[in-house]
């Protein structure tokens, strides 16, 4: 028993320490976006569904949080402020599935071709979404989850959503970034994107780890159809998102689990559709339930789910077709553990920036931030 612990912990320090600096740098470019970007900003640019208006909405969330809890809170707040609906739910995407840290680490522990496959499924989610709201969604159905959302119900996360901590003022991008005002706002954007994430990205790497050692490789065999390659490709972005549902694990977290899938023989497309599905954990849901009553959560269940899927098939048949799925058996989980590589360099380099980050934080009020960004959104 000892010896599996150890070795499920090994597996899980490993794949920590080799993402470790590529978390820190995504969290640093998205700090100084947010930086510099005020909400007020972002409401106002999503006020329709136009397909020029998700593309907004796509690449500011894509400079935004990676933490699901977050973004669910921020695209409620965004959607009571005045923003689509469907705008919100396009952001909602873009900030946990087209985030740049979100592609680093795919491409450090499964390969570029899973970055790839990530940006280009991400707006093909959000098209599908589009369509599905376009045909489904009836005033009916928005009405009361407009009004339930208005009614401020605690989810999670609101306090974070609540909190804009961009730099005011003129002057150029870069000059406000580079200001002493610039460099605290991103220390606290900084830190408060990691206080947000960092439960579900540890208990991401621990259930990876646990995975990777306790489940014996011959079960995911039969239960991805290894062996019979249409039907893997037909099952794979079906049961990506069960999967992900039922693992309780979001954001950023869910990515080592994938690994361990991909390993075990899940296809190309049921990986990048269970990626997409960390919107849909059951956590996350009864926030929807919260956010916008028992209807929309359901519509939302629904139509995420086959939004992820179609994401899922369009990788799928579009990368095999171009001969862009790497070869499966050469999949491995990183258990090397620390030594004196470009990876260790890079780790020591950005942990010194976190902290460096983390000074400014504390010595311009961040305890009291972190005490509320947890608590109930702002009445009024």
């Amino acid at each position: 028993m000892i010896h599996a612990v150890a070795h499920a912990l090994s597996i899980t320090g490993s794949m920590t320490w080799e993402i470790t600096w590529a978390l820190i740098l995504g969290f640093t470019l998205s700090a100084m976006v947010q930086a510099v970007v005020r909400t007020s900003t972002v409401v106002r640019l999503l006020g329709d569904d136009r397909p020029r208006t998700l593309a907004v909405a796509a690449g500011l969330g894509a400079a935004s949080s990676s933490c699901s809890y977050a973004a669910v809170a921020l695209a409620r707040s965004l959607f009571v402020k005045g923003a689509h609906f469907t705008a919100a739910m396009a952001f909602e995407i873009a900030s946990t599935n087209l985030v740049v840290e979100l592609g680093i680490v795919l491409a450090l522990l499964m390969g570029w071709q899973f970055t790839a496959a990530e940006f280009a499924g991400g707006p093909v989610m959000i098209v599908v979404l589009a369509l599905l709201f376009r045909l489904f969604l009836s005033d009916g159905l928005l009405g009361p989850a407009r009004a339930q959302a208005g009614r401020g119900v605690a989810g999670a996360m609101e306090g974070h959503a609540a909190m804009d901590m961009s730099v005011g003022g003129g002057g150029s991008f870069v000059r406000r970034l580079l200001s002493g005002r610039g460099f605290t706002a991103t220390s606290h954007v900084f830190v408060m994107e990691w206080a947000a994430i960092l439960r579900d990205l540890v208990v991401g790497l621990l259930i990876a780890g646990a995975v990777a050692a306790w489940v014996p490789d011959a079960f995911w065999r039969a239960f991805f159809f290894e062996g019979h390659p249409l039907a893997a490709r037909l099952w794979g972005p079906v049961i990506g998102p069960l999967v992900a549902m039922a693992s309780f694990v979001c954001s950023i977290g869910n990515v080592p689990l994938a690994v361990v899938l991909w390993k075990g023989g899940i296809s190309f497309g049921g990986v990048v559709s269970f990626v997409f599905a960390d919107l849909l954990i059951l956590p996350v849901l009864n926030i929807y339930r919260k956010y916008y009553g028992l209807r929309m959560t359901l519509f939302l269940l629904g139509t995420f789910y086959l939004a992820a899927v179609v994401a899922g098939y369009a990788v799928e048949f579009a990368f095999g077709g171009l001969g862009l799925i790497p070869d499966q058996a050469a999949a491995r989980l990183p258990q090397e553990g620390v030594s004196w590589n470009y990876t260790t360099f890079l780790d020591i380099a950005f942990l010194g920036l976190a902290a460096a980050f983390v000074v400014r934080f504390l010595r311009t009020d961040g305890r009291d931030m972190l005490r509320m960004m947890g608590g109930p959104p702002p009445s009024g």
